[in-house]
């Protein structure tokens, strides 16, 4: 009986001796199987159709492969999403050799007709645009795509056209009431009274205005993260005004003043796009990771810019008014200013406000409602009750938020960045960011910081280490619970045939 050759033999079937089998290099790498490569996604075991006969159809399927992914692109998905969705599109319409090339806001398409020459098809996403909802009827068609297989194209390009048209699920007034919504609950969940809440709903309102003015004249983003944020800081300063003079009655203390401004810098930072950026640059495609965060850098300076330059206005006004407007030290991140029941009901009308923003389908609302409470319970009790470090509880909670978004999202046919963004976005450090400014600008402008400009850069640090464990935690959730959302998805699809 011969031999045959394998990992313990030579090329002619000669057993190796153990030494030589120790120092042998591993076996030539091969290309990843479509089944392989879509192993842990929604998309796993698709059933792969017949390979297109005619150079027409082979044009077809491919253009479908790639008006997904620039759909997906424009409404926000993060990378690696787009490319297993579109590998799965390409594998139901029965294209094999497919070569794919994802960079920044360009996606790139070849596969060979049947004749063997390449056809190209390059699309390029100029702009992004927050709906959710389309999202999700996206992720719905390429998930019947795979399931189901395709007997028509036409009938899919139908499909994809009529997402395509669908309107926006809310009007712009109710979006704008969620940004309010964000500020709102946002600085009640920091503490502030009722009178800061109302200048935070106050300051949304107004800068969802401002910026949708600015955006029509085509001024950059920079710009006007900055304009809004310094409407914000005057916005927050005028109702300090107010109250020290007494005028109508009311009363903001100074760390009311700065949770106030804290509500309007989260509804301005750049969620999405953070997520997205780190998640890139931790799955491996690092350009478009750094890309995106090199724009959210730009629309964080933006932020930061605008608070200095508010805060350095406000703050010579104060010194010539002699409002007393000093650096609060309610403001120490070692003691929680609420309760933890408050802030589980901040975070659920945050994440809701936040899903109304990112226009997610109205049964998607409340599911992302009670992931938010739990992601402020969670990251409540893991500093107060358990002591763990404000960040740490932070990236604890992003986690298993990650974990609950990804088996909540195959649940309800959803992507699980639908589900897990509005749940962490009150999350973020709206009020670091404002500390840090603020203890920068106010020892330079009337001398009276309470902490050096050392401590002010650590604050600020401290923002940055927080956004990226909120991204980071959320991206790690998501790898663990990928091995277990696959018995969800069946009997989704068993329920809807």
């Amino acid at each position: 009986m011969v031999q045959q050759p394998g990992h313990d033999t030579d090329p002619r079937g000669i057993p190796l001796p153990a030494r030589r089998r120790f120092l042998q290099g591993e076996p030539m790498t091969e290309p990843l199987p479509i089944s392989q490569w879509l192993r842990n996604t929604p998309y796993r075991d698709p059933r792969m159709m017949q390979a297109p006969e005619q150079d027409a159809e082979t044009r077809k399927a491919l253009e479908l492969a790639v008006r997904v992914g620039e759909l997906m692109l424009r409404c926000g998905a993060a990378t690696r999403n787009v490319e297993t969705a579109v590998i799965a599109v390409a594998a139901a319409t029965g294209l094999r050799r497919l070569e794919l090339d994802i960079t920044a806001q360009s996606l790139l398409l070849q596969c060979p007709m049947p004749d063997g020459s390449p056809v190209t098809m390059l699309r390029v996403v100029r702009s992004n645009t927050r709906d959710f909802a389309r999202l999700t009827a996206v992720h719905e068609l390429v998930q019947d795509l795979v399931k189901e297989g395709i007997d028509d194209l036409d009938v899919a390009h139908n499909r994809l056209r009529a997402i395509q048209r669908e309107p926006r699920p809310y009007p712009h007034w109710l979006v704008a009431l969620g940004y309010a919504g964000l500020a709102g609950s946002v600085c009640a969940l920091l503490g502030g009274g009722p009178f800061a809440i109302v200048i935070a709903i106050v300051s949304a309102l107004v800068i969802d205005v401002v910026d949708q003015r600015l955006d029509r004249r085509g001024l950059p983003s920079f710009f006007i993260a900055g304009a809004a944020s310094a409407i914000a800081i005057a916005l927050a300063w005028l109702g300090f005004l107010v109250a020290a003079h007494g005028w109508l009655g009311l009363h903001m203390t100074p760390a009311d003043f700065a949770y106030a401004v804290s509500g309007g810098i989260v509804v301005l930072l750049p969620g999405q796009s953070l997520a997205s950026s780190v998640e890139d640059g931790i799955t491996g495609y690092p350009i478009t990771g750094a890309g995106r965060l090199l724009t959210v850098a730009l629309s964080t300076s933006g932020i930061i810019a605008g608070v200095a330059i508010g805060l350095s206005i406000t703050l010579r006004l104060d010194d010539v008014l002699n409002l007393d407007l000093t650096s609060p030290k309610a403001l120490n991140f070692s003691t929680a200013p609420t309760g933890i029941w408050l802030q589980i009901i901040c975070g659920a009308i945050g994440a809701l406000a936040v899903a109304v923003t990112l226009r997610l389908r109205p049964r998607h609302l409340l599911p992302a409602a009670s992931l938010g409470a739990v992601a402020a319970g969670i990251a409540a009790s893991a500093h107060q009750a358990a002591g763990l470090g404000a960040t740490t509880g932070v990236a604890l909670a992003a986690t298993i938020m990650g974990v609950c978004a990804r088996l909540f999202g195959a649940r309800l046919g959803a992507p699980a960045l639908v589900m897990v963004l509005p749940a962490v976005t009150p999350l973020l450090p709206g009020l670091r960011i404002f500390r840090g400014m603020y203890d920068s600008v106010a020892g330079s402008i009337v001398g009276n910081a309470a902490v050096g400009p050392g401590e002010a850069t650590s604050t600020l640090l401290g923002a940055a280490a927080v956004a990226l464990a909120i991204s980071a935690g959320v991206v790690l959730g998501d790898v663990l619970a990928a091995p277990l959302d696959g018995s969800v998805v069946r009997r989704r699809h068993a329920r809807r045939r």
